[in-house]
């Protein structure tokens, strides 16, 4: 009977992995016959399980990226007008500047509050970590910008340098978002 017990526990150690502890003893000190074809447990900390809540954001999350692009076209030709003609410029350019800037500002509040709220809940996720942080921080960066563009408006209305500086902010601020959601497509996965 001591060899079938040897044998058994070489038939576990063969089917074990490096890192796995001793094979389980049975009460008598025997150890456990495992079968060969058993799969390796899965460790518990790399399955993460996501909230109903976390896919209501996703959904919220996105149906605002899809409004961005269209949203920093206007805001680029607006903004291109009233750079060109300044006070010149139609009311329609000067309301769709206002109207679209707080649009931007609109999707930015909402889309950083889903997003950071699904990043916090999906931290421990290691699918796509590495796309799903840069995606964040490039998109708080843009937030930052927006910010700043958003501050800098004020002034641009009376001076040519400030107005430039406006106009850079909020390109630099296009750039990075644009940047940011293009991470996310498929394309990148």
């Amino acid at each position: 009977m001591p060899a079938l017990s040897l044998v058994v526990l070489v038939a576990q150690l063969a089917v074990s992995s490096p890192g796995d502890s001793t094979p389980e003893v049975s009460r008598s000190g025997a150890p456990v016959p495992i079968s060969r074809f058993a799969l390796p447990p899965i460790p518990r900390d790399s399955v993460v399980e996501y909230s109903a809540a976390y896919y209501r954001r996703l959904d919220i999350h996105r149906y605002g990226s899809y409004a961005m692009l269209p949203l920093f076209a206007f805001q680029y030709w607006a903004g291109s007008q009233l750079l060109d003609k300044s006070s010149d410029a139609s009311d329609v350019v000067k309301t769709g500047h206002a109207v679209a800037a707080t649009g931007v500002a609109a999707i930015f509040t909402v889309n950083t509050v889903t997003g950071v709220w699904n990043l916090v809940e999906g931290w421990n996720d290691p699918n796509e970590r590495t796309r799903k942080r840069v995606h964040a921080l490039l998109m708080l960066a843009a937030d930052a910008g927006f910010v700043a563009t958003g501050l800098l408006a004020n002034e641009a209305e009376g001076s040519a340098s400030a107005r430039n500086r406006h106009r850079n902010v909020a390109v630099g601020s296009i750039g990075l978002a644009t940047a940011g959601w293009l991470t996310m497509l498929d394309l990148f996965r």
